[in-house]
């Protein structure tokens, strides 16, 4: 029987059904206390030999997700045929954290762009219903064709609360048809209402944001996009994105974060993404985070968004039924060492 050494020295002795699914429950940490054990090499499928291009991912680095990022990753590079072809776009308040990632990862191929004037973003940013919406870096997505190497045609845009079980590359392949700038997966029997206050919709020159008969807006989640990044320069998007935050920080005209700027500039205009890349919601709501289930149909990337995150609930021993799915990818180093 395997023994449990805990750092202190009081050793427990404990039944381990499996070796590599085994989970601990830790006192939650933050901060640079963080510390994640280093994940395997992934390497290409010889299919991979005939494929000459990259898939570029990018996503934040903020200390307080830094546990979802690095399960993300890991999630990536292992369903991924051609591990070896990903190149990470890392977004962050500084370069600090690259040791971080480079111990866990040390053959990832990555880039760490810090934020260059975070008072300005900060500056932009109205109090929404969830003070965790509230951090620049959940802005990021605003900047990132300015802040990504101009070269770059396309990207795939992930938050930090979710894992992939399905290969990235068919993701990155979406086509964006016609003159779309995002994919993403779209709801359209979501109530668009509720996403915009009395405000908005009693004043008749706002309201008609969404009165073009070509434009049929939906609901679309911004923590999972492809992005064509040619298409958004040439737009200047992340003007268009400004000014409607700076209309907010003057008449409230929603309340719920980074999302209702994308759904006034971009819903309507969004190329289809099967729903099967976008299984989101399941942190809950965004007052109590209460446990949820899968949407019906295929799964291919589990997204965590809402106020629940699974790190947070398995560490309180309240876990809902599918963090289950997210704990194989966890690579926080315990403190825990294992005797044979």
């Amino acid at each position: 029987m395997p023994k449990l050494r805990r750092s202190g020295g009081s050793t427990l002795l404990l039944f381990i059904f499996s070796l590599s699914t085994l989970n601990v429950s830790t006192t939650t940490t933050t901060g640079t206390n963080l510390h994640f054990k280093e994940a395997p090499q992934f390497y290409n499928s010889p299919s991979c030999s005939s494929i000459n291009y990259s898939v570029n991912v990018a996503m934040t680095l903020d200390i307080a997700y830094l546990r979802g990022s690095m399960a993300a990753i890991l999630s990536v590079l292992q369903h991924s045929s051609c591990p070896e072809n990903i190149v990470f776009h890392f977004v962050a308040e500084s370069t600090h954290l690259n040791l971080t990632i480079t111990k866990s990862f040390p053959y990832l191929h990555f880039t760490i762009y810090p934020i260059q004037d975070v008072a300005a973003v900060a500056g932009l940013i109205s109090t929404s219903i969830r003070s965790a919406l509230d951090c620049p870096l959940n802005y990021a997505r605003n900047y990132l064709a300015d802040l990504l190497p101009q070269h770059l045609q396309k990207v795939v845009y992930l938050d930090s609360d979710l894992v992939l079980v399905d290969d990235i590359a068919e993701l990155a392949a979406t086509p964006l048809t016609g003159d779309s700038v995002l994919a993403a997966p779209e709801y359209c029997n979501a109530n668009f209402t509720t996403y915009f206050t009395p405000t908005f919709w009693s004043n008749p020159s706002l309201s008609l944001t969404f009165a073009n008969r070509n434009r049929r807006p939906c609901y679309f989640n911004t923590g999972v996009m492809v992005i064509d990044l040619e298409r958004w320069r040439a737009g200047d998007y992340t003007t268009k994105i400004v000014e409607w935050m700076e209309l907010q920080k003057r008449m409230r005209i929603y309340e719920l974060g980074s999302l209702p700027p994308f759904l006034l500039v971009f819903a309507g205009n969004i190329a289809p993404v099967d729903h099967s890349w976008n299984q989101h919601g399941l942190g809950g709501d965004n007052f109590h985070g209460l446990c949820r289930d899968l949407h019906p149909g295929p799964v291919s990337l589990l997204h965590w968004s809402g106020k629940g995150k699974p790190w947070a609930r398995l560490d309180a021993n309240r876990p809902c039924p599918l963090d289950g799915l997210w704990s194989p990818y966890d690579l926080l180093q315990t403190p825990y060492t294992i005797e044979s």
